[in-house]
Protein backbone atom coordinates (compact mmCIF):
# COMPACT_ATOMS: atom_id res chain seq x y z
CA UNK A 1 0.00 0.00 0.00
CA UNK A 2 1.50 3.34 -1.00
CA UNK A 3 1.51 6.52 1.07
CA UNK A 4 -1.39 8.06 -0.85
CA UNK A 5 -3.63 5.09 -0.11
CA UNK A 6 -2.62 5.03 3.56
CA UNK A 7 -3.50 8.71 3.83
CA UNK A 8 -6.83 8.17 2.07
CA UNK A 9 -7.84 5.37 4.41
CA UNK A 10 -6.62 7.17 7.51
CA UNK A 11 -8.53 10.32 6.61
CA UNK A 12 -11.64 8.34 5.67
CA UNK A 13 -11.58 6.58 9.03
CA UNK A 14 -11.37 9.92 10.83
CA UNK A 15 -14.30 11.21 8.82
CA UNK A 16 -16.41 8.18 9.68
CA UNK A 17 -16.07 9.07 13.37
CA UNK A 18 -17.39 12.58 12.84
CA UNK A 19 -20.68 11.76 11.13
CA UNK A 20 -24.15 12.05 12.63
CA UNK A 21 -24.81 8.31 12.54
CA UNK A 22 -23.25 5.62 14.68
CA UNK A 23 -20.25 4.07 12.94
CA UNK A 24 -20.56 0.27 12.87
CA UNK A 25 -17.40 -1.76 12.34
CA UNK A 26 -17.51 -5.42 11.35
CA UNK A 27 -14.73 -7.63 12.69
CA UNK A 28 -13.38 -10.09 10.09
CA UNK A 29 -11.06 -12.93 11.02
CA UNK A 30 -9.63 -13.69 7.57
CA UNK A 31 -9.48 -12.35 4.03
CA UNK A 32 -12.74 -14.01 3.00
CA UNK A 33 -14.76 -12.58 5.88
CA UNK A 34 -13.21 -9.15 5.29
CA UNK A 35 -14.38 -9.19 1.67
CA UNK A 36 -17.79 -10.51 2.64
CA UNK A 37 -18.36 -7.71 5.18
CA UNK A 38 -17.11 -5.07 2.74
CA UNK A 39 -19.41 -6.32 -0.01
CA UNK A 40 -22.35 -6.39 2.41
CA UNK A 41 -21.91 -2.65 2.91
CA UNK A 42 -19.87 -1.99 6.07
CA UNK A 43 -17.81 1.19 5.81
CA UNK A 44 -14.95 0.13 8.06
CA UNK A 45 -13.43 -3.00 9.56
CA UNK A 46 -11.71 -3.95 12.79
CA UNK A 47 -9.69 -7.07 13.44
CA UNK A 48 -10.65 -9.43 16.25
CA UNK A 49 -8.02 -10.95 18.51
CA UNK A 50 -10.37 -13.82 19.33
CA UNK A 51 -11.04 -14.60 15.68
CA UNK A 52 -7.30 -14.70 15.04
CA UNK A 53 -6.60 -16.82 18.13
CA UNK A 54 -9.34 -19.32 17.27
CA UNK A 55 -8.10 -19.60 13.69
CA UNK A 56 -4.67 -20.51 15.10
CA UNK A 57 -6.15 -23.05 17.51
CA UNK A 58 -5.42 -20.96 20.60
CA UNK A 59 -7.23 -19.28 23.46
CA UNK A 60 -8.07 -15.59 23.37
CA UNK A 61 -7.46 -13.04 26.07
CA UNK A 62 -4.27 -14.31 27.67
CA UNK A 63 -1.54 -13.23 25.28
CA UNK A 64 -1.31 -16.48 23.35
CA UNK A 65 -0.82 -14.70 20.00
CA UNK A 66 2.42 -12.85 19.35
CA UNK A 67 2.91 -9.38 17.92
CA UNK A 68 4.48 -10.79 14.77
CA UNK A 69 1.49 -13.08 14.22
CA UNK A 70 -0.93 -10.22 14.79
CA UNK A 71 0.87 -7.92 12.38
CA UNK A 72 0.95 -10.66 9.77
CA UNK A 73 -2.80 -11.12 10.27
CA UNK A 74 -3.56 -7.43 9.69
CA UNK A 75 -2.51 -7.95 6.10
CA UNK A 76 -6.24 -8.44 5.58
CA UNK A 77 -6.11 -4.68 4.98
CA UNK A 78 -5.12 -5.58 1.43
CA UNK A 79 -8.36 -7.54 0.90
CA UNK A 80 -10.64 -4.49 0.58
CA UNK A 81 -10.41 -0.71 0.07
CA UNK A 82 -11.96 -0.09 3.51
CA UNK A 83 -10.06 1.47 6.42
CA UNK A 84 -9.09 -1.10 9.05
CA UNK A 85 -8.33 -0.67 12.74
CA UNK A 86 -6.55 -3.47 14.56
CA UNK A 87 -7.03 -5.05 17.95
CA UNK A 88 -3.45 -4.85 19.22
CA UNK A 89 -4.43 -6.28 22.63
CA UNK A 90 -2.18 -4.78 25.32
CA UNK A 91 0.45 -3.58 22.88
CA UNK A 92 2.57 -6.73 23.30
CA UNK A 93 4.66 -5.40 26.14
CA UNK A 94 4.43 -3.79 29.53
CA UNK A 95 6.50 -0.68 28.99
CA UNK A 96 5.31 2.46 27.23
CA UNK A 97 8.24 2.02 24.85
CA UNK A 98 7.04 -1.44 23.81
CA UNK A 99 3.55 -0.10 23.15
CA UNK A 100 4.95 2.78 21.08
CA UNK A 101 6.96 0.33 18.97
CA UNK A 102 3.82 -1.72 18.34
CA UNK A 103 1.94 1.38 17.17
CA UNK A 104 4.84 2.26 14.87
CA UNK A 105 4.70 -1.20 13.32
CA UNK A 106 0.93 -0.88 12.94
CA UNK A 107 1.46 2.34 11.05
CA UNK A 108 4.11 0.74 8.87
CA UNK A 109 1.56 -1.96 8.00
CA UNK A 110 -0.90 0.68 6.73
CA UNK A 111 -3.61 0.38 9.38
CA UNK A 112 -6.01 3.30 9.79
CA UNK A 113 -6.04 2.83 13.54
CA UNK A 114 -5.56 0.45 16.45
CA UNK A 115 -6.72 -0.22 19.98
CA UNK A 116 -4.54 -0.66 23.07
CA UNK A 117 -5.94 -2.18 26.27
CA UNK A 118 -4.81 -2.06 29.90
CA UNK A 119 -4.92 -5.82 30.55
CA UNK A 120 -1.76 -7.53 31.83
CA UNK A 121 -2.82 -11.20 31.19
CA UNK A 122 -1.66 -11.92 34.75
CA UNK A 123 -4.26 -13.62 36.98
CA UNK A 124 -2.81 -12.05 40.14
CA UNK A 125 -2.97 -8.51 38.72
CA UNK A 126 -5.19 -8.47 35.61
CA UNK A 127 -5.06 -4.70 34.98
CA UNK A 128 -2.04 -2.43 34.77
CA UNK A 129 -1.68 0.16 37.51
CA UNK A 130 -3.60 3.24 36.43
CA UNK A 131 -0.59 5.53 36.12
CA UNK A 132 1.31 3.00 34.03
CA UNK A 133 -1.79 2.43 31.90
CA UNK A 134 -1.98 6.17 31.24
CA UNK A 135 1.70 6.36 30.36
CA UNK A 136 1.27 3.50 27.92
CA UNK A 137 -1.55 5.34 26.13
CA UNK A 138 0.48 8.55 26.11
CA UNK A 139 3.31 6.71 24.41
CA UNK A 140 0.91 5.15 21.90
CA UNK A 141 -0.61 8.53 21.07
CA UNK A 142 2.78 10.22 20.71
CA UNK A 143 3.93 7.52 18.30
CA UNK A 144 0.69 7.66 16.35
CA UNK A 145 1.11 11.41 15.88
CA UNK A 146 4.49 10.89 14.24
CA UNK A 147 2.96 8.80 11.46
CA UNK A 148 2.68 10.58 8.10
CA UNK A 149 -1.09 10.04 7.88
CA UNK A 150 -4.09 10.18 10.25
CA UNK A 151 -4.09 7.24 12.66
CA UNK A 152 -7.03 6.74 15.04
CA UNK A 153 -5.89 5.48 18.45
CA UNK A 154 -8.47 3.70 20.62
CA UNK A 155 -7.78 3.23 24.34
CA UNK A 156 -9.52 0.40 26.21
CA UNK A 157 -10.21 -0.08 29.90
CA UNK A 158 -10.71 -3.80 30.55
CA UNK A 159 -11.93 -3.75 34.16
CA UNK A 160 -15.37 -5.20 33.55
CA UNK A 161 -14.17 -8.19 31.53
CA UNK A 162 -11.18 -8.90 33.78
CA UNK A 163 -13.01 -9.47 37.06
CA UNK A 164 -12.80 -5.86 38.30
CA UNK A 165 -16.27 -4.30 37.91
CA UNK A 166 -15.16 -0.89 39.20
CA UNK A 167 -17.07 1.80 37.33
CA UNK A 168 -15.35 4.73 39.06
CA UNK A 169 -11.90 3.43 38.15
CA UNK A 170 -13.03 2.65 34.61
CA UNK A 171 -14.34 6.17 34.08
CA UNK A 172 -11.21 7.69 35.60
CA UNK A 173 -9.08 5.66 33.22
CA UNK A 174 -11.15 6.59 30.18
CA UNK A 175 -10.99 10.28 31.08
CA UNK A 176 -7.23 10.06 31.59
CA UNK A 177 -6.81 8.23 28.28
CA UNK A 178 -8.78 10.98 26.58
CA UNK A 179 -6.60 13.63 28.22
CA UNK A 180 -3.56 11.71 26.96
CA UNK A 181 -4.83 12.15 23.42
CA UNK A 182 -6.72 8.96 22.59
CA UNK A 183 -9.18 9.44 19.72
CA UNK A 184 -11.73 6.81 20.80
CA UNK A 185 -12.51 5.37 24.23
CA UNK A 186 -13.68 1.84 24.91
CA UNK A 187 -14.73 -0.14 27.99
CA UNK A 188 -16.14 -3.53 27.02
CA UNK A 189 -18.65 -5.12 29.33
CA UNK A 190 -20.21 -2.07 30.99
CA UNK A 191 -23.19 -3.51 32.85
CA UNK A 192 -26.21 -1.43 31.88
CA UNK A 193 -27.71 1.61 30.23
CA UNK A 194 -26.89 3.96 33.09
CA UNK A 195 -23.21 3.01 32.97
CA UNK A 196 -23.13 3.51 29.21
CA UNK A 197 -24.84 6.89 29.46
CA UNK A 198 -22.44 7.97 32.21
CA UNK A 199 -19.40 6.89 30.21
CA UNK A 200 -20.55 8.70 27.09
CA UNK A 201 -21.50 11.89 28.94
CA UNK A 202 -18.17 11.90 30.80
CA UNK A 203 -16.15 11.95 27.59
CA UNK A 204 -15.70 14.37 24.72
CA UNK A 205 -14.28 11.83 22.26
CA UNK A 206 -16.27 8.98 20.68
CA UNK A 207 -17.14 6.01 22.88
CA UNK A 208 -17.05 2.53 21.35
CA UNK A 209 -19.64 -0.08 22.35
CA UNK A 210 -18.96 -3.73 21.54
CA UNK A 211 -21.85 -5.99 20.60
CA UNK A 212 -22.22 -9.38 22.22
CA UNK A 213 -21.03 -8.78 25.79
CA UNK A 214 -23.56 -9.38 28.54
CA UNK A 215 -27.32 -9.94 28.45
CA UNK A 216 -28.35 -6.52 27.12
CA UNK A 217 -29.56 -6.29 23.52
CA UNK A 218 -29.60 -2.63 22.56
CA UNK A 219 -30.50 -1.36 19.11
CA UNK A 220 -28.34 1.11 17.23
CA UNK A 221 -31.02 3.75 17.80
CA UNK A 222 -30.89 3.15 21.55
CA UNK A 223 -27.10 3.23 21.63
CA UNK A 224 -27.10 6.50 19.72
CA UNK A 225 -29.51 7.92 22.30
CA UNK A 226 -27.15 6.82 25.08
CA UNK A 227 -24.37 8.79 23.39
CA UNK A 228 -22.46 5.90 21.76
CA UNK A 229 -20.75 7.00 18.54
CA UNK A 230 -19.08 3.79 17.42
CA UNK A 231 -20.09 0.13 17.61
CA UNK A 232 -17.79 -2.78 16.91
CA UNK A 233 -19.14 -6.26 16.37
CA UNK A 234 -16.16 -7.67 18.27
CA UNK A 235 -16.07 -11.45 18.44
CA UNK A 236 -19.81 -11.92 18.03
CA UNK A 237 -19.93 -12.55 14.25
CA UNK A 238 -17.08 -15.05 14.60
CA UNK A 239 -18.79 -16.72 17.56
CA UNK A 240 -22.12 -16.76 15.73
CA UNK A 241 -20.52 -18.55 12.80
CA UNK A 242 -18.72 -21.09 14.97
CA UNK A 243 -21.88 -21.66 17.01
CA UNK A 244 -23.80 -22.48 13.82
CA UNK A 245 -21.07 -24.96 12.86
CA UNK A 246 -21.26 -26.60 16.30
CA UNK A 247 -25.05 -26.96 16.04
CA UNK A 248 -24.71 -28.50 12.57
CA UNK A 249 -21.95 -30.86 13.67
CA UNK A 250 -23.91 -32.00 16.72
CA UNK A 251 -26.96 -32.67 14.57
CA UNK A 252 -24.91 -34.92 12.29
CA UNK A 253 -23.15 -36.72 15.15
CA UNK A 254 -26.11 -37.05 17.52
CA UNK A 255 -29.07 -37.41 15.16
CA UNK A 256 -27.56 -38.51 11.87
CA UNK A 257 -29.53 -35.85 10.01
CA UNK A 258 -28.63 -32.86 7.87
CA UNK A 259 -31.48 -30.37 8.31
CA UNK A 260 -28.88 -27.70 9.06
CA UNK A 261 -28.49 -27.21 5.31
CA UNK A 262 -32.01 -25.73 5.09
CA UNK A 263 -31.71 -22.03 4.36
CA UNK A 264 -27.93 -21.83 4.09
CA UNK A 265 -26.32 -19.92 1.25
CA UNK A 266 -25.08 -21.71 -1.84
CA UNK A 267 -21.49 -21.75 -3.03
CA UNK A 268 -22.59 -19.35 -5.77
CA UNK A 269 -24.05 -16.99 -3.16
CA UNK A 270 -20.79 -16.86 -1.26
CA UNK A 271 -18.76 -16.58 -4.44
CA UNK A 272 -20.59 -13.35 -5.20
CA UNK A 273 -20.26 -11.98 -1.68
CA UNK A 274 -16.57 -12.78 -1.31
CA UNK A 275 -15.29 -12.35 -4.88
CA UNK A 276 -17.98 -10.84 -7.12
CA UNK A 277 -17.69 -11.65 -10.78
CA UNK A 278 -16.37 -8.79 -12.90
CA UNK A 279 -18.96 -6.99 -14.99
Amino acid sequence: MDSTERARRGERFRQLHSGDEVLVLANPWDIGSARLFANLGFQGLATTSAGLAFSLGRRDGDGAVSRDETLEHVRIIDATPLPVTADLENGFGQSPEAVAQTVRLAGDAGLAGASIEDATYRPDQPIFDRQLAIERIQAAVEEARTLPYPFTLTARSENFIRGRPDLDDTLARLQAFEAAGADVLYAPGLPDESALRLACSSLGKPFNYVAGFGPARYTLAELKDFGVRRVSIGTSFCRAGLSAVIRAAREVLDQGSFTYVDGIGSVADFNELIDPAAD
